[in-house]
């Protein structure tokens, strides 16, 4: 039970159908469709829309999204389902072609970092395969959002206020992000005429509307003014995919993730060095629980970076780095009060900001859906006349010919966007995910942890101050204690105070021997979780 003498938020209870996201408008979308007939995949695409209209900042139809669906609660008669909705490197896209231009690097606010975007033909592709409405009827609410404007809550707008040299960096953005030459307010109203048309033109021919015609002019016409070696082929030649998930058992519950190009591996393997340490006697904010959490990731992510990229170019050694053995010996290199000096090299030769949203319907079927631009506003390039703001996913390229992750045509790159499931005995007892670009296994694992481990519901777990081991520190959000802060410090972590939260997320816990769904929602963020 929770202290209602805190400022914190009950978790919602609900019997039949819920939804969770990152704007109030988004899950109540999502609950309208559901009530309306819709099942949890026609609520997730249409809160997705939703979201691109109302945080254009963290999402659009510009970016990527990457799904997971447990169909009618669980896996025991059928496998959970991914789709994998990210776009490739345009057909220019030769490492030599940069480095002959003494680029070693994708700079993030170029054209160079504009991957095809894939979400517009993964709304589409599920919504036939899954859904049952009309996928018309799912822009809906997203183009009369974009046409009838829309104020803006506290999270976006400071959002927006610390990223307003991007929202500048062109005269699309500024015409549509700063209307009256200054970042939109708290309760500002803000509309976008020009995304609703496109959408419109979506709805009526599908991806086609997006892929082809006038509205992929008009990005290719932008992408090469600005430098970019894009094409309407490419455009035209986008299509994304289904995928066998990846996934582990950790104390009796299987994690599902998806695969690469997609970071959800890294969350498996610290679950699995993680499981072999006891937690018996300690709180979710032990000095010594986040010890062990950090180090985990410091092993993980050095793996992540030495092997992870497309796996169709550069096939990736994934059931030895997901396998209980090679756990045991990385956990091995753990020591129980004092940091690795030094990270061992991996031990296999080589071979950002975002929504996140979870619908569970009343026959059981289960929706982790996230959707991206990478970091806030993406490249901050907006298309010239159609409102599309362009992702900088291919920022996480190396420009290394040699590098699993390298530039090349038609590859995808890394991609840091994970949505989870959580199955038992053969039933989906949990869809989550939690945003924060590179964090996200950090917060995959912590969510579990304070869940499985600890026995908090999902809204304390969603609430608990969260560590981010990256690049040498060792980041603490405000809630974490000077003393336990002290304490990480004497173990010879490089403790710093976390400038900003680190992401926020959305779950949904099934208790199937009661027949009630459980939801929460990050106050990182200005979302709420709904059910009925």
């Amino acid at each position: 039970m929770r202290d209602f003498q805190t400022p914190t938020r009950s978790a919602v209870y609900a019997s039949t159908a819920m939804a969770a996201t990152s704007h109030p408008r988004a899950t109540l979308a999502a609950i309208e469709t559901l009530r309306a007939g819709g099942n949890a995949m026609d609520a997730a695409v249409c809160a997705a829309a939703v979201l691109a209209i109302v945080e254009p900042q963290m999402t659009g139809i510009g970016g990527d999204c990457f799904v997971l669906y447990a169909p009618k609660g669980g896996p025991a008669d059928k496998k959970v389902i991914a789709y994998n909705g990210s776009g490739a490197a345009v057909a220019a896209a030769e490492a030599s072609w940069y480095l002959e231009l003494g680029m070693d690097a994708i700079p993030y606010t170029s054209p160079h970092a504009v991957t095809i975007p894939g979400a517009v033909e993964a709304w589409h592709r599920l919504t036939l395969d899954h859904g049952s409405k009309d996928f018309a009827d799912l822009l809906r609410p997203a183009i009369e959002l974009a046409e009838n404007g829309y104020p803006i809550p506290p999270r976006v707008a400071s959002d927006w206020d610390r990223f307003q040299d991007k929202i500048n960096s062109t005269e699309a953005g500024k015409r549509v992000f700063m209307p009256t030459g200054k970042p939109a307010m708290v309760g500002d109203v803000i509309r976008q005429p020009e995304l609703a048309a496109t959408l419109r033109i979506i709805a009526e021919k599908g991806p086609d509307g997006f892929y082809t015609g006038p509205v992929a002019e008009d990005m290719v016409a932008t992408l090469r003014r600005l430098g970019g070696l894009h094409t309407m082929e490419d455009f035209a030649a986008h299509s994304g995919f289904y995928v066998e998930p990846v996934s582990t058992n950790y104390r009796g519950y299987d994690i599902h993730e998806c695969p690469p190009n997609g970071q959800g591996f890294v969350a498996l393997i610290m679950l699995n060095i993680c499981e072999g340490f006891d937690s018996a006697g300690m709180s979710p904010l032990d000095a010594a629980r986040l010890h062990q959490q950090a180090e985990a990731g410091r092993l993980a992510y050095r793996d992540r970076d030495a092997f992870l990229g497309d796996p169709d170019a550069s096939p990736m050694p994934l059931e030895t780095l997901l396998s209980k053995k090679y756990a045991a010996e990385q956990r091995a290199l753990i020591s129980p009060d004092r940091a690795m000096a030094t990270l061992p090299d991996p031990a296999l030769p080589a071979s950002s900001d975002t929504v996140y949203l979870t619908v569970v319907d009343g026959d059981g079927n289960s929706v982790s859906f996230i959707n991206s631009l990478f970091n806030a506003f993406g490249t901050g390039l907006m298309s010239d006349t159609t409102g599309v703001m362009f992702q900088n996913r291919g920022a996480l390229f190396v420009v290394d010919e040699n590098h699993p992750n390298r530039i090349a045509p038609g590859r995808r790159p890394l991609h840091t966007i994970m949505p989870g499931i959580a199955t038992r005995n053969g039933q989906t007892v949990m869809s989550f995910g939690v945003m924060g670009g590179h964090y996200q296994p950090f917060g995959h694992v912590h969510l579990l942890g304070n869940v499985i481990d600890f026995g908090l519901d999902v809204q304390q777990a969603l609430e608990t101050p969260r560590i981010f081991h990256y690049d040498g520190v060792l980041s603490v959000e405000t809630g974490i204690s000077n003393e336990t802060a002290d304490q990480l410090r004497a173990m010879g972590h490089d403790v710093e105070a976390a400038p900003l939260p680190f992401g926020g997320g959305q779950a949904i816990w099934i208790d199937h021997e009661r027949g009630v769904l459980i939801g929460g929602s990050d106050p990182r963020k200005d979302g709420c979780a709904l059910g009925y």
